[in-house]
């Protein structure tokens, strides 16, 4: 939850996130918040040569942590660790600023429901006690699944802060590459995310037939075209945006690759049609541009892209339609 939602005006979130699994995946109940600095920092800094990491419409002073990162870049990279001015300017802003919020969700004093870690101590002598959720997390089943989603999600927000660069996103959300599924700014024919990691999480990790969850790196994983490319024949052709796209992101779902062969071409049951609606109202509540994406779809087929509930409604309209 605090990878999938919230407002994001930096992408410091998502290195915390990194560098708290790898440390409590090790097991650890404790680290020096020096020592969780350095991966939090290098995973900064090497996004930061990708894409940009905070909106750009605001303005950053000198010791701003990401003004530092970017003077501090070439030789921490050379380095392969964290200058010292960058790593205490990481250790001075981490415990005020993406510590204090991480656990936030969208919406007044909304927070997720367990806490994954305390900062104790003063000055260098910090410490980051881990909690047991953040371990049994970090050492569970689905650990390789929210790293999945976490870099998908980091990726995602890096293009929605690159708009000002990309202005297809406004016109075009970002489109998928049916030939490698990936999600990708058209404009800039970058590849933003691969269309499993990206939306996953909205669907609780489960497989959209089956509803049982999906295991990344162990199950074999399919993403399904709900409604099958091969009733796109039945749909009305209408005016220039007024036909649905069965090759968009709304109608895209990971599955159990051996559920996805069963279903074959059929047309989706009830129960998977809701879940796919379910699945696109909750990244309706998610960051630009895949939100932005969900929204087109909606307003060029005619349908209200901001009233809550919307997606059942139009995926109900789909399904009358064939």
């Amino acid at each position: 939850m605090a990878v999938l939602i919230g407002a994001n005006t930096r992408t410091y979130k998502f290195a915390l996130g990194a560098a708290l699994l790898d440390a409590a995946a090790e097991g650890r109940s404790e680290i020096l918040l020096r020592d969780l600095a350095v991966p939090y920092a290098m995973g900064l800094v090497r996004h930061l040569g990708q894409a940009p990491q905070v909106s750009q419409k605001g303005e950053r002073g000198e010791k701003d942590f990401l003004s530092v990162a970017e003077r501090e870049a070439a030789e921490s990279l050379r380095l392969g660790s964290p200058t010292e001015e960058l790593l205490a300017a990481a250790v001075d802003s981490m415990p005020r600023m993406v510590m204090q919020k991480f656990h936030n969700l969208r919406g007044e004093g909304a927070e997720v429901p367990h806490r994954f870690y305390e900062v104790t101590g003063r000055s260098h002598e910090r410490v980051v006690r881990l909690s047991k959720e953040l371990r049994d997390i970090a050492q569970s089943e689905q650990a390789p699944t929210l790293r999945g989603e976490l870099s998908a999600r980091w990726s995602i927000v890096e293009t929605s802060f690159a708009i000002g660069i990309g202005q297809s996103l406004i016109r075009e959300g970002v489109v998928v590459d049916m030939s490698t599924l990936q999600l990708t700014d058209r404009q800039r024919r970058r590849s933003v995310a691969g269309v499993t990691d990206a939306v996953i999480g909205f669907q609780r990790g489960l497989c959209l037939i089956c509803a049982d969850l999906i295991t990344l790196g162990i199950d074999s994983v399919a993403v399904d075209h709900v409604f099958p490319l091969s009733f796109r024949r039945l749909l009305p052709t209408g005016g220039k945006g007024t036909t649905p796209d069965l090759d968009a992101v709304w109608n895209l779902a990971p599955t159990h690759a051996g559920c996805n062969g069963q279903k074959s071409n059929r047309l989706p049951t009830e129960q998977e049609t809701f879940r796919l609606a379910q699945r696109n109202e909750a990244i309706m509540q998610s960051p630009v541009p895949l939100r932005k994406t969900l929204e087109l779809t909606l307003k060029r087929n005619k349908h209200s892209s901001t009233r809550p509930g919307e997606w059942f409604t139009f995926i109900q309209h789909v399904r009358d339609l064939l």
